[in-house]
């Protein structure tokens, strides 16, 4: 007997599938349940729910159904389809970024003009803890996220909660760290283009031994950002030296611990004693090689040119301040904040189609760093 037949049978005898089904490892969603039994999720929802709205014998298949994929009702999802809480979560990796901060100021803006409140939680780079957060932000007080993807996870490459939180009909917009296998609306920075502009920048400004500061490629915003960096050398016919290139375990450097990132720059400096230029992809790199510099008696901007990515509070009160590229983190907020309303907004039974990425052009911002 095939699954269709017994989603059709009256009387289900399940016995001889349980087997079958206890082997499958992949966890049910209640939009693949709904798939497979031809109806809405709204009405698995309401029948898993023993609603008066949906009628005995269809209330008998879907649990029928439900116990021989061994499906576990989400109370989340469940919650979320019964009523709007007019309250949206952000799950952001870091709060003491300048550029995380703009952007929940950006969603917060936008969610108070429709009149949704924000909750935010942060994943502090932990994959066990973006997940926690989700579990405990999604409890039925929340109809939507908006996530920038922890460092951690982006590492283990391990989406299946931002999945399955999707495959249970709670919206998900991705911003600035996004995952391209995850289906679902996202907003970033041109991160390519604008590093390519910055490197441009310093190319045109004379230097000839441009170094770059990144992080592992696993980071997709360092990855980015690093291709940008290869296309404005290229493009001014200047072949890549693999020796100008630090890329940071980010593992090892952390605020309270930024002595291993000045260590790595330092060597940096010393390999490369005609370096002129430094193109950074954050603005924690950029600062920490300006203060090695000035350790190193090396003058900025004469000796030493330095860009780099973020338009934060240490940018502008460095010394010398930093040119950098901006990326509008307020703009994303809002960016974000209004493609995820608009989903939460959308008929209850329409899929989840036409999703979309919005790519906030960046400014590079000129200040004493640079020439």
């Amino acid at each position: 007997m095939t699954i269709q037949a017994i989603k059709n049978e009256n009387t289900l005898n399940l016995s001889p599938y349980i087997y079958y089904f206890r082997s499958m490892r992949k966890k049910t969603t209640i939009k693949e349940l709904a798939r497979e039994l031809g109806v809405s999720i709204s009405t698995v929802s309401k029948a898993l729910n023993d609603s008066p709205e949906i009628s005995k014998d269809t209330i008998e298949k879907v649990k029928a159904f439900a116990k021989l994929l061994h499906y576990r009702p989400n109370n989340i999802a469940l919650s979320l389809k019964n009523k709007r809480t007019k309250t949206i979560g952000i799950i952001i990796p870091e709060i003491v970024h300048h550029f995380f901060t703009k952007v929940i100021k950006g969603v917060e803006l936008y969610a108070n003009s429709k009149g949704y409140n924000v909750i935010v939680g942060l994943s502090n780079e932990s994959f066990d803890k973006e997940v926690v957060n989700m579990e405990m932000l999604a409890n039925g007080s929340i109809d939507g996220f908006v996530i920038s993807t922890s460092r951690e996870t982006l590492q283990l490459q391990d989406y299946h909660h931002f999945n399955e939180t999707i495959n249970e009909g709670i919206p998900v917009v991705m911003f600035d760290r996004v995952v391209n296998e995850i289906k679902c609306d996202k907003v970033i920075v041109d991160d390519m283009s604008g590093a390519k502009e910055a490197v441009e920048k310093l190319i045109s400004n004379g230097c000839k031994q441009i170094g770059l500061i990144t992080t592992k490629d696993y980071i997709s915003v360092g990855r980015l950002r690093s291709l940008g960096y290869m296309n404005a050398l290229k493009a001014h016919g200047v072949i890549p030296n693999s020796e100008l290139i630090l890329k940071v375990d980010d593992d090892m450097v952390s605020e309270d611990h930024l002595e291993v990132l000045e260590d790595e720059i330092t060597q940096l400096f010393k390999v490369n004693p005609t370096i002129d230029a430094i193109f950074a992809v954050n603005e924690l790199y950029a600062v920490t090689a300006m203060k090695v510099a000035r350790k190193l008696n090396i003058n900025i901007p004469e000796q030493l040119q330095i860009i780099g990515f973020t338009d934060g509070v240490l940018s502008k009160h460095a010394s010398p301040s930093l040119s950098t590229v901006s990326q509008h983190g307020e703009d994303m907020g809002q960016q974000s904040a209004e493609l995820l309303i608009r989903r939460i907004e959308e008929s209850s039974n329409s899929e989840t189609v036409g999703y979309q990425t919005v790519v906030i052009p960046t400014k590079l911002i000129e200040r004493k760093s640079t020439l």
